[in-house]
């Protein structure tokens, strides 16, 4: 991987080092493997003295037609229409790791306890294209359900990744419809997995208490969030929440952990609390 410093006074990423066991590491159909897509994309980051909220961060794509266009990190649904655009800022640039760490710390929780990983039904809550339930088939968990507020992102799991859903709801939790909500109790659903998408206004704390409900007594749940997001001083509605289902014992926690989710654009680590628990009542 090289970087170099181009005209927009950002820093340009590109390479050819290899994706092996990356996300999107060869499901997407098109002409060229995702990774070969991935690898040709080209990526410029603001100077590196150069610091933004992790809400505000940006960066520039090099378009088929030489310009340069700016995407915002959370304006998913444009960044998903582009394949291999998201592993791309992401993963090879930024170093994002969350998926493979969160199911590994599951898969320890669940051998602890004696679950077999085939028996789980899992809720992937802010599905995106796929890489967290391409990293929990890598575990054993063989049915997942994804849900998105956004068709790009069904879309794009569905180019990037087919075949990997049992099914793929696009839809708003926090006013879920009859007819969704009887679609997810058919799933019979015991898991469920939030990664890398609380927080920031993306998944508030309603929809997470509508997947939440949607999981079975005794099912797990496995998530991860900013440390800030669970700081006493927390606006967001979250550190109230998951303080108050940890302290009433409607969620047992197994495993908490500090890690590095990935680096923000000036290469200073982003830190985050995973979390996996056990359902054992409803949230307040």
């Amino acid at each position: 991987m090289t970087q170099t410093v181009n005209g927009h006074g950002a820093v340009t990423t590109s390479g050819s080092g290899s994706t092996e066991g990356d996300p999107g590491r060869g499901a997407y159909r098109g002409p060229e493997s995702l990774a070969d897509v991935r690898r040709a994309l080209r990526v410029a980051l603001p100077e590196p003295n150069s610091k933004f909220s992790q809400d505000d961060e940006w960066c520039v794509v090099a378009q088929a037609d030489g310009t340069w266009r700016e995407y915002r990190f959370h304006d998913y649904d444009q960044i998903f229409r582009m394949p291999g655009l998201y592993e791309k800022i992401f993963y090879d640039v930024l170093g994002c790791d969350s998926p493979r760490f969160m199911a590994g710390l599951f898969a320890d929780a669940l051998a602890d306890a004696r679950v077999d990983a085939a028996d789980l039904r899992a809720l992937d809550l802010g599905a995106g294209n796929g890489i967290m339930a391409e990293e929990l088939a890598a575990v054993g968990i063989a049915h997942s359900v994804g849900v998105d507020i956004l068709p790009e992102a069904r879309e794009a799991a569905e180019r990037d990744r087919p075949g990997l859903y049992a099914d793929y709801l696009v839809g708003d939790l926090t006013a879920i419809e009859a007819d969704d909500s009887k679609r997810l109790a058919g799933h019979h659903l015991n898991a469920l997995t939030v990664v890398a998408a609380l927080g920031f206004g993306d998944i508030p704390p309603a929809a997470f208490g509508t997947a939440y409900d949607h999981i079975a007594d005794g099912g797990w749940v496995v998530l991860t969030i900013k440390d800030a997001f669970l700081a006493s001083e927390d606006t967001s509605g979250f550190a109230a929440m998951i303080s108050a289902g940890m302290a009433s014992g409607a969620l047992e926690v197994v495993r908490r952990e500090r890690f590095r989710h990935r680096l923000a654009t000036d290469a200073t680590p982003l830190v985050y609390e995973g979390i996996v628990a056990r359902k054992r009542g409803p949230l307040a």
